[in-house]
């Protein structure tokens, strides 16, 4: 098998092989495939390998915003008029944090091309956060955001799951809507897994428009007075496509 693909990539009897077909037809092959295939068959030849370069293959993995992204996540260390657009997708596949705000990760999920963004505790208006009584920021290597910089504290898993007490009692509340205030989500779940991360889903919207900003309002609320509750590590709010929700999760979650 492996003998035969190579004969057909180079034949030296006259016959056609791999190896004649033109970088533009090579070009035209990769367009169909996914950006892991791409880089995959870059190394079958040199037409392959050329063509894996063209920007009109990667335009169409990038999503149509990603002029809006390079100027919002990398600023002038990458500009789309001098940078090719495998270069760029391959600087938005990493985490970079916003250039206007270092609490926001946004980055393309490999496969895809979809976006995907990272929001810290550090970003949202949580109830009492300055108040030491009932918040403490705690360095850990566990915070999903912590590649990116040590300023994101998120919390330490906790040695002992007995110092988690009350979230299982009573429902939390979890909410979500968008800016135009024509799609809201709203769900409740026990927070009953005890001395390890864990993900909620806050509901799911629809963006109309891609290249339309879309803001999103999300929330989680637990009012009761009938009891003690404490231990709750928050780190991070993460947005992304439905269709990579678990995948991605489970990603953050390692």
């Amino acid at each position: 098998m492996g003998a035969g693909f190579s004969d057909l990539l180079d034949r030296d009897d006259g016959r056609t092989s791999l190896g004649d077909v033109p970088e533009s037809c090579a070009a035209s092959i990769l367009v169909c495939l996914d950006p892991p295939e791409i880089c995959r068959l870059a190394g079958l030849n040199r037409a392959f390998r050329g063509a894996s370069w063209a920007d009109f293959v990667w335009e169409t993995k990038l999503p149509s915003n990603y002029k809006f992204l390079v100027e919002k996540v990398l600023g002038d260390k990458t500009t789309p008029e001098k940078s090719s657009r495998k270069e760029i997708y391959s600087r938005l596949c990493a985490p970079n944090c916003f250039a206007d705000d270092e609490n926001k990760m946004v980055w393309l999920e490999k496969s895809s091309g979809k976006v995907c963004v990272l929001v810290s505790y550090k970003a949202m208006r949580i109830t009492g956060i300055d108040d030491r009584r009932y918040w403490t920021h705690i360095p850990s290597d566990e915070s999903r955001p912590s590649a990116a910089s040590k300023q994101f504290i998120g919390g330490r898993r906790v040695s002992s799951s007995d110092q988690v007490h009350g979230w299982d009692k009573k429902p939390v509340r979890f909410q979500l809507s968008t800016s135009n205030g024509r799609q809201t989500a709203s769900s409740e779940r026990y927070l009953a897994e005890q001395g390890s991360w864990a993900h909620y889903r806050a509901g799911e919207f629809t963006v109309d428009n891609p290249d339309v900003p879309t803001k999103i309002k999300f929330s989680m609320m637990q009012i009761d007075c009938t009891h003690t509750k404490g231990w709750l590590c928050l780190d991070s709010v993460l947005v992304c496509p439905k269709e990579l929700g678990d995948g991605v999760m489970m990603k953050q979650l390692i």
